[in-house]
């Protein structure tokens, strides 16, 4: 009885363990709320985005052609933490560029992706030197 207890406790405790760590990897880190007020949808999206830069910048170094699984369109209308920063015509301005160049990003040959990219990231940085400069650490990592 005492040996069926023990391999009843060890499934329980791996059990618990597998659900707790189930989807605990990088391209997950978007959806996690590490802000303890609470993350907005616009946060939630950068995450993403950053994400998805990760594995475009991987793409590109290996010499093939980026390809996205974000919708960047949604920075638009994605809820912002400061609702006010996010309607200002400065921020709809940096959004624009930004959308360019992942639509130049989309359609380039696997030659011109590594520049296109650079600019791309470099959009980001003026945005959130602009904006909002805490992410920018993070945004450097992309380059």
């Amino acid at each position: 009885m005492k040996t069926y207890l023990s391999i009843l406790i060890v499934i329980i405790s791996f059990g618990t363990w597998a659900c707790n760590n189930e989807g605990n990897t990088r391209s997950n880190t978007a959806s996690k709320i590490i802000n303890p007020n609470g993350d907005s949808e616009l946060a939630l999206l950068m995450r993403a985005m950053f994400d998805d830069g990760m594995d475009m910048k991987t793409a590109i170094e290996k010499g093939q052609h980026p390809s996205t699984k974000v919708d960047y369109a949604k920075i638009f209308t994605a809820t912002a933490t400061e609702p006010d920063k996010a309607a200002s015509p400065e921020f709809k301005a940096f959004a624009d560029v930004y959308l360019e160049q992942m639509k130049a990003l989309e359609n380039c040959t696997t030659e011109e992706a590594a520049p296109i990219f650079k600019t791309m990231v470099t959009s980001c940085m003026n945005c959130h030197a602009a904006m909002c400069p805490g992410p920018m650490v993070r945004i450097k990592k992309l380059y």
